[in-house]
């Protein structure tokens, strides 16, 4: 696939399908995100407690629209088609259109929507415009080493582990952080695409 220009890997972009929409995250989101996202259990692993307020949410968009420490990133809602409801949230991280890369990653989900489909229909749209639009040849994801539930799901992706980060970064308690490392090439999406609407088709 040709290179796509840089400046693409950046545009906002809105994800359809498979009962979910993924669209640019912005400040018309905060109420449904604070409405999903005052459950501590879903924050656990991620390097923020859970919403207090409107403000605090507002202020967390705010922060995830601009670039992080490995890179520029692009910040999705995620909407529940069928209900029209903010579902959680997903990003697009260390974006690097030189080297044809991205990582998947600040990945939430409210309880309702926790062990469903729509983790499988997200990662399904992110990973089709990465590898077919934008022409990504290698796609990220990383972990907690504790995180054993994450793991699960990013294996069951098809993604392969590559090793372990140690004590890679700090928790919100300050205790040391392995990352766990792993990810899917261009070469191994058509067999990571295929299972993923295998599952989609399966829960119908």
């Amino acid at each position: 696939m040709p290179r796509m220009a840089d400046a693409d890997w950046f545009a906002p972009t809105v994800l359809i399908g498979y009962g979910v929409r993924l669209e640019p995250l912005t400040d018309e989101h905060a109420a449904g995100l604070l409405a999903i996202g005052q459950d501590a259990a879903i924050f656990r692993w991620l390097p923020r407690g859970p919403f207090t307020s409107l403000d605090d949410v507002r202020a967390w968009i705010a922060d995830a629209r601009r670039p992080e420490a490995d890179g520029p990133q692009a910040a999705f809602a995620v909407v529940h088609r069928a209900s029209g409801s903010v579902a959680g949230s997903t990003r697009y991280l260390a974006i690097t259109p030189v080297h044809r890369r991205l990582e998947i990653g600040w990945t939430w989900y409210g309880a309702a929507y926790q062990g469903t489909t729509v983790n499988a229909a997200c990662k399904l749209l992110l990973l089709a415009h990465a590898f077919e639009t934008l022409g990504a040849r290698r796609v990220e994801f990383k972990t907690d080493h504790l995180n054993t539930r994450s793991q699960a799901a990013i294996e069951r992706l098809g993604a392969v582990k590559e090793g372990v980060f140690r004590q890679h970064r700090t928790r919100r308690d300050g205790t040391a952080r392995d990352t766990v490392w792993y990810s899917i090439l261009d070469a191994e999406w058509p067999q990571v695409q295929s299972r993923l609407r295998e599952r989609l088709t399966v829960a119908r």
